[in-house]
Formats: structure tokens, sequence, C-alpha cells
């Protein structure tokens, strides 16, 4: 019996016409760099229960086989349908799948390009949402701006409380918190911890804890 070459998972193949990296060093303030770790670790961990939703930064966004100018660099990436496995780009043609959602962190350079010209680009390839966000609050107002797609064209998001968008690809509502975007699960209600603080409540867990078990020491001394 033969053996049936395996396929290999999208996005994962050397491939010179499509670079992983344009060589370019792209200098980052620690507000974009905070913004966008911070959202991207929020996102994966919402979906780590979700083998099928995928989560990038600073990936490269190939949207047209053939035309390796045909690209982005979008902050965060979130694809539904796909695998979680690790990526070169993420190139539509081998996915199969558009990213549902995307994110730019606005700075000084690039939040023109982020507002006039993503926009409209992402909503032609059909990206059903795409956010904005400016942790500096600088030079987007508001400071968060969220658009999705209907029927073909880039629409506004409404504002909701305190300046808050609601995503319905993430099934989250996003609201702006000094230099972060919070996350809020909208079936529970509940906001998605950072890991820190995650970290920071798991340390006054365990000192609780032991606080607790020297006590009952000291009373059976």
């Amino acid at each position: 019996m033969n053996d049936v070459a395996s396929v290999p998972l999208p996005g994962t193949q050397v491939d010179p016409r499509y670079p992983d990296s344009d060589g370019r060093f792209m200098g980052d303030t620690d507000f974009h760099n905070v913004a966008m770790t911070l959202l991207k670790e929020g996102l994966e961990d919402h979906f780590a229960d979700r083998a099928d939703v995928y989560v990038a930064s600073n990936l490269i966004f190939y949207y047209q086989q053939g035309d390796p100018k045909s690209r982005r660099d979008p902050d965060v990436l979130v694809a539904k349908g796909v695998g979680k496995h690790r990526r070169r780009s993420f190139r539509v043609w081998e996915e199969k799948k558009l990213p549902c959602t995307l994110f730019e962190i606005a700075s000084k350079k690039t939040w023109k390009g982020d507002l006039y010209d993503k926009r409209p680009l992402y909503a032609s390839l059909g990206i059903k949402e795409y956010f904005i966000f400016d942790p500096e609050g600088c030079f987007l107002n508001p400071v968060l701006q969220g658009f999705k797609l209907v029927k073909g064209k880039s629409v506004p998001l409404k504002p909701l409380a305190g300046g808050s968008l609601g995503s319905k690809e993430l099934g989250l509502r996003l609201v702006p918190e000094g230099e972060m975007l919070r996350l809020i699960d909208l079936k529970t209600g509940q906001p998605v911890r950072t890991r820190s603080e995650r970290a920071e409540e798991l340390a006054a867990e365990v000192a609780r804890l032991r606080a607790l078990l020297a006590k009952a020491k000291g009373a059976r001394a």
C-alpha cells in the first residue's frame, strides 16, 4: 500500500514568493506594544477552549494568490474555522478562510492609514469586523472605533456605555481602559482577566491559604 503524502498545514511552508517579513524595521512605542500584547493574550485566553479559532499579531496577511504585494500586516488577526498551529504567514488561498476580525493599534505614523486606507480595503476583501484603538488617546476621537461589513460596505459600529463597542464575531465587548482594551464576555458579562491579573490573584490566594495554615498551626501549638 502506497503512503499518501501529508498535506502541509496552511501557512507553514516556506515560499520565497510570499516572504515572512518585508525586511523593514518597525519601531513601536511602549503604548503600541503593550496594547497589542494585552489584546492578543486576552483573545488567546478567551478562545483557549476553541480549537478552531486562531489569534496572531504582526503576522503578514496575504489576500491574493500570485500577487505578493497584496498583503497587509494587521496588529492583531482573528480567524475562525481554522487550526491554531503556528504559521509563517496567513495566506487566504491556503486557509480557504478570511480572518473574521482585524485590529490596528493607532500611532502617530499609522493612524491615518489605519482609518482611511485599511478600512475600505478590509471591507472590499470581506472582513466582517475591523477595530482601531488609540492607546495614547492622541490620534482618534473616540479612541476606539469599530466597523462592520454591511452589504459589502464598512459601517461604523454604534458605541455602547463608556465608549465601548460590541463584537458579534468575537462574542466580546471591547472597553477602552487606559492603554489596553478590556475584553468582556457578552454571554457571561465577566471580564477576561489579563495574565498578570490572574497571577496576582493566584499569589494573593496562596498568601491567604498560607496565613490560614500558619494560624491553624499556631492554634494547635
